[in-house]
């Protein structure tokens, strides 16, 4: 009795470490992309809204988390149409040639596409030229895309 007891922990030990894979088999990476936000929110419901770990999906490497099964086979069926602009790097920050890390709270969808600013004061200033700052985005987005954050 007295070596079940000691091997009773060891035991419990190794079958969560060998079902572990398959609890978490959906997830790629530990950083959810747009913080664990759902991104089909943004259209759908027309403000951010927190993921759950229940419903995830990768796309382009990046894991994303959504708030309901509906929003996951949404983004599944069509994810170009959900998944931010400039990888969820900050607009205004590709705008002057740089990549902030971007606020979920700061955002705006723009002709069908969902755009990320650094935090609310940023993305007051890029609403003074949207159409101006997303022409500039899209033409540093070509040369900085491939780059590390702070090698720019």
């Amino acid at each position: 009795m007295k070596v079940f007891h000691t091997l009773l922990p060891a035991v419990a030990l190794l079958v969560s470490v060998v079902a572990t894979p398959g609890f978490a088999g959906d997830v790629t990476q530990s950083t959810p992309g747009i913080s664990g936000y759902d991104p089909v929110a943004y259209f759908t419901d027309g403000r951010p809204m927190k993921g759950s770990g229940y419903h995830v999906a990768e796309y382009n490497g990046v894991t994303y988390v959504f708030a309901s099964k509906d929003h996951k086979t949404m983004f599944q069926a069509n994810p170009e149409k959900y998944v931010p602009a400039y990888g969820g790097y900050c607009a205004y920050g590709v705008a002057v040639g740089k990549k902030f890390v971007s606020d979920p709270e700061a955002w705006k969808v723009v002709n069908g596409t969902l755009y990320l600013n650094l935090d609310k004061d940023i993305q007051s200033k890029w609403a003074k030229d949207i159409p101006g700052y997303i022409k500039k985005s899209e033409a540093n987005w070509k040369e900085i895309k491939d780059k590390a954050a702070s090698d720019l």
